[in-house]
Parts: C-alpha cells; sequence; structure tokens
C-alpha cells in the first residue's frame, strides 16, 4: 500500500449491486429510490479517512445491500456538513467543539462522540535530512508560531549547527483538525499559526511535497507516515518535561498509547443520533465498526484503543450517550477515564 485515497472517496456498490446495474439498469425508478436509505454518507477528517475507508470496504463486503460513501473536507469542514444534516458520520480528529455542539443543536442534532484509535501526530523530514533527527516543542513553536512567519526560513535558525539552508513547509490546512491540534499542543492556540508554508486537505500532497524536497519538513497523521517510511524520515520530539522520561521519543504503537509521545491524540467518529435510531443499517455500520477487530486499525498504520477502552465506547453506543466528553464541565484525565466519567 503505497498512499491512501485523497478527497471524495466514494466507496462503490457491491458486487450485487453493481451487476445489476451492469444489465440494463434492472430495477424500477421506485426500486432505485427505496434504496437511498441504504447510503450511509460519512465525511470529516482524512486522518481518520484511512480507518473509516477499511470499515466501509469490510462492512459492504459483509452487507452487500448498503453503500458507504466516504469524503474528505477535513473535521471542521466535515463538522459543517454534519450539523447541516448533510451526512450520518463526522470522521474527526479532535473533540467536536461546544460551538459545534451548538450549531448542530439547530438542527436538532445531537452528537454522539465515540473514540476509535489513537494518533501520533508527525513531524517529518526527508531522508536526506541529516541533521534533524530531533527536535523539542519549543523548536516546533519557535518554527510555526505566527511570529515565525517570513522571519524563521532557515535550518540554521532553529539551532545553532544546523545548516544554513532555507526550510521549505508543508502541513494541513486550517479546516484540518490536525491543523488545530498541532498548533494547539505547540503554540498554545488552535489558530496560531504561520501562514507561508504549502497547505493542503490532501495528506498524500504532504507526503509527495517532503519525500521530494532535502530541506523539507511536514506534520500530518501516523498512519500517512507509517505507509510511507521508505520515502520519510520521523523526526523525534522532546516535550522538555521530566516526567515523561528523558530525551525525545518517536512516535509508535507504545509511546503513542502511553501518551510518553508528546503528540500523542484520540481519534473520533460523530453520529447523528436521530439517524441512528431511524435508521438500522447506520447502527448496524457502527456497531461493525466499533467491534471490528483491532487488527483493522493497526493494518492502516493507527494505534488500537485497549481491551478496556473499546468495551467503553460499546457502551456509550449502545446507550446512544449524546454530547462531548470534552467541552466545559466534562470529565478530565485520560481517554479511559473520560468515558467511564461521562457514561
Amino acid at each position: 500500500m503505497a498512499h491512501f485515497r485523497t478527497r471524495f472517496t466514494p466507496i462503490l456498490l457491491s458486487l450485487g449491486a453493481l451487476a445489476a446495474a451492469g444489465c440494463g439498469g434492472g430495477g424500477t425508478e421506485s426500486a432505485r429510490t427505496a434504496k437511498t436509505s441504504d447510503v450511509i454518507t460519512i465525511d470529516g477528517s482524512s486522518t481518520v479517512m484511512p480507518i473509516t475507508e477499511a470499515m466501509a470496504e469490510d462492512f459492504m463486503k459483509a452487507n452487500p445491500g448498503t453503500r458507504v460513501t466516504v469524503g474528505e473536507s477535513g473535521t471542521t469542514g466535515g463538522f459543517g456538513k454534519f450539523c447541516r444534516n448533510e451526512s450520518d458520520i463526522n470522521d474527526a480528529s479532535r473533540p467536536i467543539k461546544e460551538s459545534e455542539v451548538t450549531e448542530c443543536a439547530k438542527l436538532q442534532i445531537s452528537v454522539v462522540e465515540l473514540p476509535v484509535a489513537y494518533d501520533g501526530l508527525t513531524v517529518v523530514v526527508n531522508p536526506k535530512n541529516t541533521w534533524a533527527a530531533s527536535m523539542t516543542l519549543a523548536e516546533l513553536k519557535k518554527l510555526w508560531s505566527p511570529e515565525a512567519q517570513n522571519k524563521i526560513t532557515r535550518w540554521s535558525q532553529i539551532r545553532a549547527g544546523w545548516p544554513d539552508r532555507e526550510i521549505h513547509l508543508f502541513g494541513p490546512g486550517t479546516a484540518s483538525g490536525t491543523f488545530q491540534y498541532f498548533n494547539e499542543a505547540v503554540n498554545g492556540n488552535a489558530k496560531a499559526s504561520r501562514g507561508d508554508y504549502t497547505a493542503s486537505e490532501d495528506d498524500n500532497a504532504l507526503v509527495q511535497g517532503v519525500a521530494g524536497d532535502e530541506l523539507a519538513l511536514g506534520y500530518f497523521g501516523l498512519a500517512y507516515y507509517e505507509v510511507n517510511k521508505a520515502r520519510l524520515k520521523a523526526v523525534a520530539l522532546d516535550d522538555e518535561k521530566p516526567e515523561n522520561g528523558a530525551g525525545p521519543i518517536v512516535p509508535g504503537f507504545d509511546t503513542v498509547r502511553n501518551a510518553s509521545y508528546p503528540l500523542s491524540r484520540p481519534l473520533f467518529i460523530y453520529a447523528n443520533s436521530a439517524r441512528l435510531s431511524s435508521r438500522p443499517e447506520l447502527q448496524q455500520f457502527v456497531d461493525f465498526y466499533l467491534k471490528a477487530p483491532v487488527d483493522t486499525v493497526r493494518r492502516v498504520g493507527y494505534v488500537p484503543l485497549t481491551d478496556a477502552e473499546r468495551q467503553l465506547v460499546q457502551q456509550r453506543f449502545g446507550a446512544k450517550k449524546t454530547g462531548s466528553m470534552y467541552g466545559s464541565g466534562a470529565p478530565a484525565g485520560t481517554l479511559e477515564e473520560r468515558l467511564k466519567g461521562g457514561r
């Protein structure tokens, strides 16, 4: 697997439906219209998309009467569609904001928040880069803060001894949950970033950019690094907090799950509560998603939840618990503690 599908990605009809279409359009218009309720529409995060695509493909093989489409408009763009009743599920690489919950409520949409995996947001350079094996979060802030725009433009400005050569930056656009998470973690404000970099909602475009440029640095979700290891090099990160251990840490299965890697985060899907109750195929798909083998998450490059966390998420889904575990007044702590407190 060299890359993930990008942009709006309609996952095609089941083989049975394709065969019917290939036989001269067999069914009546009313029959085709009746089947539109069996289309599950998903949009949102490009980071979560590989997991959701894998789940959708497996689900359609097991349920040939249902079609699932998976789009990619970024976490924020996806929530916009979700809150306008234009999708059944939103993939999200950050928790829903209170303002988005309020926007959904205008159309009487209640959200069911379901963590599905862990990600380690990965900072990458070109394999020919021999100097930036590790960076501190303070150095990332120096590079990516709004104040750095048109000022911090050379590697030598980040650390003494690094070459006096240009830095070429690649990162997600402002509608991306990854953009917002990175800037919250590094710059202390989800919207605070320099703007003079090559931005794209298409993570494969970011991979291509860094892989083709010796002077490049970029960031995106762990899965896109995992399937492109031969073309990229991950930068080990050091948050310089003694309680988190000494020295830089690279993203990996253990360091992401135990959050010792500084840019670890959970990933989510958000489902429309009313549609879950009224559409059995949507209920069935989400149940399938949450109970799928952990190898499905692993094979696309992400870190599965623990068994205890998976069980708590399934209980949250079974109860159709609405709202977010991350809003004001919500329980704090680890994901497991939030799940226990927010049941």
